[in-house]
């Protein structure tokens, strides 16, 4: 079962400030940095409950972020409906599409797993390349951001914006936590150890694998909802495999199966390819060699290596403290 660490908590906190110091006094381009950065550790976030907590390596995520980013599109311009219900509307079609890809795909495992989420993902691609309705290669524009004008909030502001979206990825990191603590989490890690054993014991295995695809899938679409929003303008581009793959990279590179480690990850990877590329194009060179060092240093992402230097530490040092305190407790007590 998922828990929290003391470094774990450091680690959050370290973060949240970090956002919060940013968001507060950076300018135009440093928010669009850090907007950035909140909406791909959102993407990252829900491929690493299937894939670090299930063993469900997906390469469609990015087509399901880009399912919700149209659909939000389509019903808040073409359908007219309010930005609000739009998004919600998204999030919940992002989450039933996932869900039928996680009960189609739950019987498969390893390299066959992935090559069927590529598929599905590519599928939606040309689908939405060649369907007029979605704009084609030119893609889809005109896109307005919610009105919280009624509570003060004005999301056209890069500043607002950015805190909006520091708030929605905390509530849905509170919401993966929840969602591997329960007893769908706890099955989901069952299955990935020993899927025999569960299927024995009763439990419905593809029926969990896809429930917790789908609620990965609906966290994917609420940020497509957001990256569309921010840059008020889309195209097919959003949906190809290369955005699942980089989210899967930002996952490996951060720490697979930590939860705190691809919020690491994606701040690492979103200002290395903004640092390198003002020196070199080939910052994908850079990135690479450095991913490289990471898998061959046999720790898991960077906050794993972290975790596995200065976790057990920092435990240590807290065990001895609190023992020191009894010690003196009982000493007062005698």
């Amino acid at each position: 079962m998922f828990r929290h660490t003391t470094l774990r908590y450091a680690t959050l906190a370290l973060l949240l400030a970090g956002a919060l110091f940013q968001a507060l006094t950076a300018g135009y381009f440093g928010l669009e940095i850090l907007t950035e950065i909140l909406i791909l550790a959102m993407l990252v976030l829900a491929l690493d409950i299937v894939a670090g907590f299930g063993g469900m390596v997906s390469l469609c995520h990015g087509a399901l972020m880009g399912v919700g980013a149209y659909a939000f599109t389509i019903l808040s311009t073409s359908a007219g409906i309010a930005p609000p219900i739009a998004m919600g509307g998204a999030v919940a079609l992002s989450g039933a599409i996932a869900w039928i890809i996680g009960a189609i795909c739950s019987r498969s495992h390893g390299i066959y797993f992935i090559m069927a989420t590529l598929a599905f993902g590519q599928m939606a691609y040309s689908y939405v390349f060649e369907a007029p309705i979605f704009g084609g290669d030119d893609g889809l524009s005109g896109i307005r951001r919610l009105d919280l004008s009624l509570i003060g909030l004005n999301l056209n502001d890069s500043r607002t914006f950015a805190l909006f979206c520091l708030v929605l990825l905390g509530a849905v990191y509170g919401a993966a936590v929840l969602i591997l603590r329960s007893g769908l989490g706890r099955s989901f890690s069952g299955v990935m150890h020993n899927e025999q054993r569960m299927r024995a014991l009763g439990l419905t295995v593809w029926r969990v694998k896809a429930d917790v695809f789908g609620l990965s899938g609906m966290i994917a679409g609420l940020a497509g909802t957001l990256a569309a929003q921010h840059i008020m303008y889309i195209s097919p581009g959003l949906l190809t495999w290369t955005v699942s793959g980089e989210a899967l990279v930002v996952v490996i590179l951060g720490g697979l199966g930590t939860l705190v480690g691809p919020l690491v990850g994606a701040a690492a990877f979103v200002v290395l390819k903004h640092e390198i590329s003002g020196i070199t194009p080939y910052w994908h060179l850079a990135v690479g060699l450095i991913l490289i060092g990471v898998v061959m240093s046999r720790s898991n992402g960077i906050f794993g290596w972290i975790e596995k230097r200065w976790g057990a530490r920092l435990d240590r040092r807290l065990a001895d403290a609190t023992r020191s305190q009894d010690q003196k407790e009982v000493t007062t007590d005698a």
